[in-house]
């Protein structure tokens, strides 16, 4: 079997093509999430905590300071960027992250209850050797 028609048999399995449109939807639905947090939900959070936005919140470990030049337009001092951590952008993102967990977990149960009940295996029949034991039991008791 060539490599090429093994790869398509393998592409072409229905739980594959599935897998590939859940993920693109998924995809597309994180786009959505982030745009409402950061859109709607941000701003929101922002105007009760007196106009504090995610973006903005920081740890600053060094601070930065900007290029000095001289008059004749040399670099006396060169520029040094911020050191911080982003804290504010991680908690947005967690936002987003639970957002998108909750509607998932809402999705499955939904797909789960739609799934039909499979009825229980009604009990098997007693073996042989029960079938047997049952016999002498009941011969026993005359």
């Amino acid at each position: 079997m060539s490599m090429m028609k093994e790869f398509k048999e393998f592409a072409m399995k229905g739980n594959l093509v599935d897998i590939a449109v859940g993920f693109v939807m998924g995809a597309a639905f994180t786009r959505l999430v982030t745009a409402f947090t950061g859109g709607i939900v941000t701003p929101l959070i922002s105007m009760l905590t007196g106009d504090v936005k995610f973006d903005n919140l920081k740890w600053v470990i060094k601070s930065g300071v900007a290029e000095v030049k001289d008059a004749a337009g040399a670099v006396t001092v060169p520029a040094i960027e911020e050191v911080a951590v982003k804290y504010g952008e991680f908690l947005q993102a967690t936002m987003d992250f639970i957002i998108v967990a909750f509607v998932m977990f809402m999705v499955v149960k939904a797909v789960n209850s739609m799934k039909k009940k499979e009825e229980a295996a009604p009990p098997a029949g007693p073996t042989d050797d029960q079938k047997l034991l049952m016999e002498i039991r009941d011969a026993l008791k005359r």
